[in-house]
């Protein structure tokens, strides 16, 4: 239990629902939502519609979508992959005869085909009682009607503000009066509750065939794009079954690749080797095995992780312990291990919610535009900022995640689910690009390991190591930096914080629900 003398967050506590995101209207749409008789996925689906409008750094129709859902919270987890794919003119080729040795962040060649409104349609088809015409009315408001705007959503406008005024239409559509918007702003986007209305009224088909469809191709083309109406049209999203491992008497579930999930399970399966108990939480030595975990999985997932559709990715290899126990026996707790330096390509932003209903159906749901306002390309017309996750892709030939015609990018969003005996006991994510692998790991230990509750974890000090750099949080207290820095780890601090959160823990004897979110963001959990 938190000290009542210092600043911070209670946990949220209900009996009927409860849902966790990064903005508070967002997280009264999908109260809202739960009371009029909607599952999880509709209040999931109505919350992060509505954060495309609201949370535009974040999150839009422009972005892709994963989730895992499971009913009652027993039995079958179902995984789904709203990821979209290159062109089918998008040859590795193609780059290098120009030479184009990786994909520019900010052009039409970083797009891949918008994957979250079809992804959401099918969420719903399985899992909803409502369609699009009714979750999207708080959204179309939003755009219509005006919204004001948050201050970590001012924070990050203001530090984009050179994207934005170079990118395409968008000084038009977000920096109104030629200025990034300041926190108590009201802004409108009728072009964008005018493209909203046209799904709501059409459904999925409205995003992907017709005038808006033609107006996103037309606006990538006019700046060098290779996409076409048939890359729209023949988008589908996977449903697929989660992978996952054991983890202190607990399971933890993630989608399988092309999301990087099993990064986080890597992660897991060498900090299960350990006992963290034995050091404190916010220690040098629980934040060195962290790091050195960090660096082995992401080596793994630059080695051997891609589209399995049209790459070999062994899973069933990759998560057998006697992988993790190959590089466990490496650490060293006097110094860093010797590996080579992986600098992967992506460290966008992203939206997480985290959904329970009345029926205990659980929804960890995650939607993103990659970097913040993503391409920063606005399609002419409609008000779609589009994403730039194909900038995740390498152009190197022979790699795993090598550009290729209808490949998905290696993502870097994971929705979290952990379970006890099958049973759903914590719906959880953590935001922040690569961080959030080990966002999730350090939450998930934090709990399980150290006792904290759903809020406490999530607040706890963060770090990453990236690029050869242990990014700290201002909170991570001098003598652990200093101790890290003497065991030759490299530091740095960091501007914006690292990532955000949310979670949910079940409670089943007592059948209540316990909720946290991130003051790393805008927003709150909430509950009746």
């Amino acid at each position: 239990m938190r000290s009542f003398h210092f600043a911070g967050r209670s946990t949220v506590h209900a009996q009927n629902a409860m849902v966790a995101t990064s903005h508070p209207l967002a997280a009264l749409t999908a109260i809202e939502v739960l009371r009029a008789g909607g599952t999880a996925a509709d209040a999931a689906v109505a919350a992060c519609a509505l954060l495309g409008v609201i949370e535009p750094q974040s999150t839009g129709i422009g972005g892709d979508c994963f989730a895992l859902l499971q009913k009652k919270g027993e039995g079958k987890v179902t995984a789904y992959n709203g990821s979209g794919r290159a062109p089918m003119a998008a040859k590795a080729e193609w780059y290098l005869e120009r030479k184009i040795n990786s994909v520019p962040l900010t052009s039409a060649h970083a797009v891949s085909i918008p994957g979250s409104v079809d992804a959401w349609a099918t969420i719903l088809r399985d899992h909803g009682k409502f369609g699009l015409d009714r979750l999207l009315q708080p959204a179309i408001d939003a755009a219509e009607q005006g919204y004001v705007v948050a201050p970590r959503i001012a924070f990050d406008w203001k530090n984009q503000f050179e994207k934005l005024k170079n990118g395409t239409n968008t000084e038009r559509y977000l920096l109104p009066g030629g200025k990034p918007a300041v926190a108590g702003d009201v802004i409108r986007q009728p072009e964008l509750g005018k493209t909203l209305r046209a799904i709501a009224s059409k459904g999925r088909d409205a995003c992907y065939k017709g005038e808006i469809a033609e107006d996103m191709v037309a606006t990538l083309r006019g700046i060098g794009g290779l996409h076409t109406l048939d890359d729209f049209a023949a988008h589908t999203t996977e449903t697929t079954v989660p992978i996952g491992t054991d983890y202190k008497g607990y399971e933890a579930w993630q989608c399988p690749p092309n999301g990087p999930g099993i990064t986080m399970l890597v992660m897991l399966n060498i900090l299960s080797r350990f006992d963290l108990t034995k050091f404190a939480p916010v220690s040098v030595e629980r934040f060195h095995i962290e790091a050195e975990a960090a660096r082995i999985a992401y080596m793994m997932r630059e080695q051997f992780i891609g589209d399995p559709r049209q790459v070999d990715v062994d899973v069933a290899r990759i998560l057998a312990k006697n992988f993790a126990e190959e590089h466990v026996g490496k650490i060293r707790m006097d110094g860093v291990l010797e590996l080579p330096n992986v600098a992967p390509p992506m460290n966008p932003s992203t939206i997480y919610c985290t959904v329970v209903d009345k029926d205990r159906n659980v929804c960890s749901f995650i939607n993103s535009i990659a970097h913040s306002f993503g391409s920063a390309i606005v399609s002419n017309k409609t008000g779609i900022l589009l994403q730039n996750r194909a900038g995740g892709f390498r152009i190197q030939p022979g790699h795993p995640n090598c550009i290729a015609p209808g490949k998905r990018p290696l993502h870097t969003i994971i929705p979290g689910l952990a379970t006890k005996n099958g049973r759903a006991i914590m719906p959880f994510g953590v935001m922040g690009g690569q961080y959030q692998p080990v966002g999730q790991c350090h939450v998930l230990t934090n709990i399980l390991d150290y006792g904290c509750d759903v809020q406490e974890a999530i607040d706890m000090p963060r770090g990453l190591h990236y690029e050869g750099v242990y990014q700290l949080e201002d909170g991570v207290p001098a003598q652990v930096v200093e101790g890290l820095k003497k065991l030759g780890h490299q530091t740095t601090s960091v501007v914006s914080p690292l990532g955000g959160g949310q979670a949910i823990w079940i409670d089943w004897d007592k059948g209540t629900l316990t909720g946290g979110s991130d003051p790393r963001k805008d927003g709150c959990a909430l509950g009746y």
